[in-house]
């Protein structure tokens, strides 16, 4: 069997999701980086160690990644598309979620193929190609890192590249082996909605015919780093810093809340109105799944449907996705 692993680059962590160890399984790492320019306080009498974020070695510089980054180097908070298509930072965060997922599942010596969900707003208009393109010519090839003092590589064969919902789809239709659950094939024939909240976008997909509905399918900027910013109105903290501490549970939101959730459901309403009474099921996953489960529930009722793992879905669904195209391919 391939090497195959989905490989969801969200702005707000990373997520990956392979068969690490026969199994199924995933990882996310939040995408928190800092080039390091910090010194590190080794004694420090009468105050708590912390332990560091893992620390990448590349050809860029040297950087921190993960949950507490910005707070041992100089943040980096690109949040533009461009970081998509092979940024210094964006490939110390795919090293740095290769070396968890590798410490979580073991290492494997193949070649990997890459299932990659990219924003919608990507994969529209007339950049579409040259985004594609620029994202498999990045992640194909050899890849060489250091951590730990230790030198890592990696060699990425395949790259397959298709709008994030549609991974959340997959993880929907198919099982962990990438055949199709015999109850929920029909979703792919009849109009089934897709809501992911992610960290930096929202993104809305339907599907009718094993094909998108255009007018239905758009992406924009208003994901979870709006809450945060509504929050953070001063500027006195990182979006990262902000993120860490929601994550720690020690955020308080719940005046930005109410605000966030109707700005989130004035751009559903936009782009479906009343439609989505005739899907059959509206499939909400991300990170804003959790923090807007209740809402979601409410709005759209039993067809609204929640993954076990709404922030893991889109990476596991890339992979099941993959799975699927290399049993056909095995198959002849």
């Amino acid at each position: 069997m391939a090497n195959i692993i989905g490989f969801d680059p969200g702005m707000g962590a990373i997520k990956l999701y392979g068969a690490g160890g026969g199994a199924g399984g995933g990882v996310e790492l939040p995408s928190q980086v800092a080039t390091n320019g910090t010194k590190r306080l080794t004694h420090v009498a009468g105050l708590a160690r912390r332990t560091a974020p893992p620390e990448i070695h590349t050809a860029d510089g040297s950087f921190y990644v993960g949950l507490g980054a910005h707070d041992y180097g100089r943040p980096v908070e690109n949040l533009d598309y461009d970081r998509l298509t092979g940024s210094p930072e964006m490939r110390a965060l795919l090293y740095g979620s290769l070396e968890a997922y590798a410490q979580r599942y073991g290492t494997n010596h193949k070649p990997l193929t890459l299932a990659v969900g990219l924003p919608i707003e990507t994969l529209s208009g007339e950049q579409a190609g040259a985004n594609v393109a620029a994202v498999r010519d990045w992640l194909r090839g050899d890849h060489v890192w250091q951590t730990d003092g230790r030198e890592r590589k990696a060699h990425i064969e395949g790259v397959l590249v298709t709008p994030q919902p549609v991974g959340a789809l997959f993880d929907y239709v198919l099982d962990e082996e990438g055949n199709f659950i015999k109850e929920r094939k029909g979703a792919l024939t009849k109009e089934t909605g897709v809501i992911s909240i992610g960290f930096n976008t929202i993104e809305l997909l339907v599907i009718r015919d094993k094909a998108p509905v255009e007018r239905f399918t758009t992406g924009n900027t208003s994901g979870v780093r709006r809450l945060l910013e509504l929050v953070n109105r001063q500027g006195l903290y990182s979006l990262g810093e902000l993120d860490a501490q929601l994550r720690a549970g020690k955020l308080d939101y719940k005046d930005a809340l109410p605000v966030w959730e109707r700005e989130v459901g004035g751009e559903i309403e936009k782009r479906w109105g009343r439609a989505y009474l005739r899907f059959e099921r509206v499939i909400v996953v991300g990170g804003g799944a959790i923090l807007l489960a209740k809402g979601m529930a409410d709005r759209f009722g039993a067809k609204a449907y929640v993954p076990d793992q709404p922030v893991l879905a889109t990476a596991r669904g890339l992979y099941k996705l993959a799975r699927m195209q290399e049993n056909r391919k095995r198959k002849g």
